[in-house]
């Protein structure tokens, strides 16, 4: 049997890159490689695209030290990676290519519209939801459409702060009492995000913000528990959820510190939760998947009140696979290991209409 090439991009140039580099080696680690054959691509911070001799030099780092680039070709009529060594270069076919890429110039939609120049298929979610999706505040735009609860926010622009800090505090403080959360729209993995429960730490707070981002969100703050629910699916495959876990972070909330290096930070699968809540959210990541039309995956995040008000988070397409991830983990607890959800999604890759 003649195997697929399946390419696997992990790093990239967001403040995700470290993240991106864990979950792209518990990836990999899971493909068939009785169907498929591996080709390990690592992009540094800065830009530059590299092969990567195995699993162990993405986890040791030893990956970046490469002496062979490889580039995604364009060109349509290709469909291949360009590597180049000592400066010859030569042509590789690939099959399908799996973005372990999380945030800015991965997560975004942008390495997807490469892919879809390449006429590559690849796994998860095109070019429009992956945009909409890592964009929190048109997120919430369409949540808002929906008639779905969610946090209240303001939106602040980079230029705004520059012009006049004091009327965009103001404005803030017209709308919310403190504490508040400040959160960069185009950032994951809780980078960049602060909370605020004065205007001194407000200030700060957006100062930060505005280094991830030129859009910027304020929100209420929420109460309730933190919870995550899983999707899978598209096209001509059912859309469908998982269970839901539930974040206990260490820190006062799960900012990236306590989600990548708080050992006191734990998930629990299936918490208990009040009323019929947790059926509530699994439906409603469905519909907000739906919504931004997702494929293949996403994980979608949620706040629980005590009293089982179900509030919108926000939603992820490319989720973590680290060790600690939540989105393999719930599929897992619901009786789909990690290697049979990798085939699901790379199988989903090549049926995208």
């Amino acid at each position: 049997m003649n195997k697929k090439k399946v390419a696997v991009l992990f790093g990239g140039q967001s403040s995700e890159h470290i993240v991106s580099c864990m979950s792209a080696a518990n990836v990999a680690e899971q493909i068939d490689t009785l169907r498929y054959e591996i080709i390990l691509i690592g992009i540094t911070e800065d830009g530059h695209w590299l092969q990567a001799d195995s699993i162990e030099d993405i986890r040791n780092e030893t990956w970046r030290n490469s002496n062979m680039e490889a580039i995604i070709s364009p060109d349509a009529t290709r469909r291949c990676l360009i590597l180049t060594v000592d400066g010859v270069s030569r042509e590789e076919k690939i099959d399908v290519v799996f973005p372990v890429l999380h945030g800015l110039y991965g997560e975004d939609g942008t390495v997807q519209g490469l892919l879809e120049l390449a006429k590559i298929p690849y796994v998860g979610c095109g070019v429009l939801s992956s945009a909409v999706a890592m964009d929190k505040l048109y997120t919430k735009i369409i949540v808002d459409a929906l008639g779905i609860r969610q946090a209240a926010y303001v939106p602040v622009m980079t230029w705004q702060l520059k012009k006049d800090m004091a009327a965009a505090v103001s404005r803030i403080e017209e709308r919310f009492s403190y504490p508040v959360f400040i959160k960069p729209s185009n950032a994951g993995s809780s980078r960049g995000i602060s909370k605020a429960e004065n205007r001194t730490q407000l200030e700060a707070g957006l100062t930060e913000a505005a280094n991830h981002d030129r859009k910027i969100l304020v929100e209420e703050a929420i109460v309730g528990h933190e919870i995550e629910c899983a999707v899978l699916g598209g096209g001509t495959r059912p859309v469908r959820s998982s269970g839901v876990g539930e974040i206990l972070a260490a820190a006062e909330f799960y900012d990236f510190e306590a989600k990548y290096y708080n050992e006191e930070s734990r998930t629990v699968i299936d918490p208990e939760l009040p009323g019929d809540a947790a059926e509530q959210v699994r439906k409603t990541a469905e519909q907000i998947f739906n919504a931004v039309d997702g494929y293949g995956l996403a994980r979608v995040d949620f706040f629980v009140t005590k009293e089982g008000e179900v509030i919108f988070n926000e939603i992820n397409t490319m989720p973590g696979f680290t060790a600690i991830s939540m989105y393999p983990m719930l599929w897992e607890a619901a009786g789909l290991s990690k290697g049979l959800l990798i085939d699901q999604l790379i199988t989903l890759a090549f049926e995208r209409e």
